[in-house]
């Protein structure tokens, strides 16, 4: 098994959790390894994982060259995991490991995906609940492609989807539609998160909702037909005003008014084009990033072997 712990800044919670993952991890199968991927930590976790290097070879400590993003660091796991079954983890200790073993049973089951949802967001912001369910149904495809709501990064995988999504080009990274998106046999494992013990989430609203709109751009184009569909509206509304105008002074001979009126359908329709470019832009956009090429995510180094430890790249098999 590995499991995949992405961090930034988690040096006091990474000192429980590793322990506490590692117990878990001894009762359940005979190799494992722990990946964790420093996503540019400035604090000691550099430090702490230099000192746990010799004493724990099971753990492989993977230090991005900057912060790339925790998309990008779910990335470099998944590229990094050996095992026959791969884990996904936060590091902030609201993804409990003691769940690892009724979702381990499940994969024994049969199923490829065991992904974890939130019971209940009640502990959380009206906005982030709102803007939370919003985007759900905006992510709605007309593919019939569907992110299940509430669903985070906690997850168990077999190694058939973690082959699939090493497989996936994409640079611009959403993995919840990526998770999504592969398929295979999923089935959801509903939990309570408990309370972070340390530090404070860095995802804060205005960088949720960058994005949510990376997440829409990326997996949509609804976007982009709502704008077509506005537009196709809003022109026969003009093309109407304008012939009850032209009519009007034919029959009645009035002359032309509405100087304010003219002025602000004017700024309205500036306003639209504006925000359509930007829709539009946005696609651009990704596409200009994608055509670059450039790497996903640079290694600066990387401390212990996990499952390569033995020499066995292929990770052991679960009965």
């Amino acid at each position: 098994m590995s499991c995949i712990v992405p961090s930034l800044n988690e040096e006091p919670n990474l000192k429980v959790l590793i322990p506490a993952l590692i117990a878990v991890l001894r009762t359940l199968v005979p190799r494992y390894e722990i990946i964790v991927v420093d996503d540019g930590s400035t604090d000691a976790t550099p430090e702490l994982f230099a000192a746990w290097a010799d004493m724990h070879p099971e753990i492989a400590y993977l230090r991005l060259s900057r912060n790339f993003g925790k998309e990008a660091a779910l990335s470099a796991g998944i590229e990094a995991a050996r095992g026959a079954v791969v884990v996904c983890l936060d590091a902030d200790l609201q993804h409990p490991p003691a769940f690892i073993p009724q979702m381990l049973d499940r994969w024994r089951h049969g199923v490829d995906m065991v992904y974890a949802v939130r019971q209940s967001r009640d502990d959380e912001s009206l906005f982030k609940r709102v803007g939370t369910k919003v985007f759900y149904r905006l992510m709605r495809t007309s593919d019939g492609m569907r992110v299940p709501e509430n669903a985070g990064d906690f997850r168990l995988m077999d190694r058939r989807v973690v082959d699939a999504l090493r497989m996936l080009p994409e640079r611009d990274r959403f993995m919840k539609g990526l998770f999504a998106w592969v398929g295979f046999h999923s089935e959801p494992f509903y939990y309570t998160p408990p309370e972070r013990l340390h530090g404070t989430s860095s995802f804060k609203p205005f960088k949720l909702v960058r994005f949510a709109f990376d997440g829409l751009t990326a997996f949509t184009t609804w976007p982009l037909r709502m704008l077509s569909l506005t537009g196709m509206g809003l022109s026969l509304v003009a093309f109407a005003y304008g012939a009850f105008v032209v009519v009007k002074h034919w029959l009645y001979g009035d002359p032309v008014q509405g100087w304010a009126t003219l002025i602000a359908v004017i700024l309205f329709f500036a306003g639209i084009n504006l925000m359509s470019l930007g829709v539009v832009g946005e696609y651009v956009a990704r596409v200009f990033s994608e055509v670059k090429g450039r790497p996903v995510y640079l290694l600066r180094d990387r401390i212990g072997r996990g499952l390569g430890a033995s020499g066995d790249d292929n990770g052991p098999g679960l009965e």
